[in-house]
């Protein structure tokens, strides 16, 4: 008797490690636990400089298309443009290759209107995960006049999917409130559970190694952070890493000088996914007091390193942060608050440790790539109309 043929499903980002942030790392993740459950994935994202043009990652068969991407850590909308075009005209081409049996295209802009042309052209069905910024209202008035004259096209591209998933209950709650009529569901993002060990022991000797990861953006709010440390003169036990690029960063690096930081803040610049695992290695505390989110890779990994989180109150961090057991919350632009909390972490450090360890295992717990993997699955092979892959085929794709 012949095996069923294992179920493909074709993914499509602009963003694929090394490329991007987190809406790529989701992709990368969600594909390789895809494969090791049994299934196939094929990948449709960006090129971008010496990058291979078709790779295997570990399963995962990935074909980058040119898209004018000139940078690893940033896109611009013009870019983002380009790689829909080109994307537009490759994807039915390699969605018949393939013979997938599903779309799953992260970000409603610019890659949702690619599943909406495959289910046209082919009957495809396809998922759209929602990311953050692809959303009406986040980012408020930022992103207002993007989000305006793009607001019919996102809602089309909903309305079309077999399904639109969010990564946090908060972004999910947005984009019900643009598009009421329309079903959104919740899958949270994950972390590498294995990539990075824990500490066991907490750190008594030297400064407090705190750690920002991210975008150097105004909506990540690192001039709210500095303007906290500035108000410590008298705690010179900490030290502060930023790793990440971003249209803000020669303005933080004057903003250290002028507030007398520079001497105890890094600026470690965009790092490869591979090198991260060492930066949360060798920090204490994860700070993040940003003024929109998601739901941030970066506050995961930390929390799967066993770092305790001192984040801002705002969606897709307060449904993961609890104040007091794994971290600590803070109004968003309340530098004082930020101040207070970051006091307490550096004069008891022990209590840090502590923070920490819950917050690995509230990670665990709820936040494994393994288990976003299994529910895009369902999703998928719904949308499909076919059977999951037997749990005894896991890995022989």
């Amino acid at each position: 008797m012949t095996a069923p043929r294992p179920p493909h499903f074709l993914f499509i980002n602009y963003e694929y490690p090394p490329v991007g942030g987190g809406g790529g790392n989701a992709t990368q993740q969600i594909g390789r636990a895809l494969v090791k459950r049994g299934a196939k994935v094929t990948v449709l994202t960006a090129a971008q400089g010496s990058l291979p043009r078709r790779e295997n990652d570990r399963g995962v068969q990935v074909y980058r298309i040119w898209a004018a991407r000139r940078r690893q850590d940033r896109c611009s909308i013009a870019e983002m443009l380009v790689f829909m075009i080109h994307a537009l005209l490759t994807a039915p081409g390699l969605a018949r290759q393939v013979k997938a049996n599903a779309a799953l295209v992260f970000f409603g802009l610019p890659t949702g209107p690619i599943g909406w042309w495959l289910k046209q052209r082919l009957g495809l069905p396809y998922i759209v995960s929602l990311q953050g910024g692809d959303v009406p209202g986040f980012m408020g008035e930022e992103m207002a006049f993007y989000h305006r004259i793009s607001g019919p096209t996102i809602t089309g591209v909903w309305r079309a999917a077999h399904a639109v998933v969010a990564n946090s209950n908060g972004l999910a709650s947005l984009a019900r409130h643009h598009a009421p009529a329309i079903d959104i569901d919740m899958i949270p993002a994950g972390a590498d559970l294995d990539a990075v060990a824990p500490p066991t022991v907490p750190t008594l000797e030297g400064p407090l190694r705190l750690l920002f990861v991210g975008r150097l953006v105004n909506q990540k709010g690192i001039d709210v952070l500095f303007r906290a440390l500035a108000t410590m003169k008298d705690h010179t036990d900490w030290t502060l890493t930023i790793a990440g690029e971003g249209s803000l960063k020669d303005e933080l690096a004057l903003a250290a000088h002028r507030l007398r930081l520079a001497d105890r803040i890094v600026f470690r610049g965009w790092l490869e996914r591979d090198h991260l695992p060492a930066v949360y290695e060798q920090a204490d505390v994860f700070v993040l007091p940003s003024r929109d989110e998601g739901m941030p890779n970066a506050m995961l990994e930390a929390m799967a390193a066993g770092l305790p989180v001192i984040g801002s109150k705002v969606a897709g961090v307060d449904e993961v942060v609890i104040d007091g057991e794994t971290g600590f919350l803070v109004s968003p632009e309340d530098a004082d608050a930020l101040a207070h909390a970051l006091r307490i972490v550096i004069e008891d450090r022990d209590r840090a440790f502590e923070l920490g360890q819950a917050s690995r295992k509230r990670a665990e717990q709820r936040y494994s790539w393994t288990f976003a993997a299994e529910s895009y699955l369902s999703l998928l092979c719904d949308a499909a109309n076919i059977e999951e892959p037997d749990e005894d085929e896991r890995g022989k794709t």
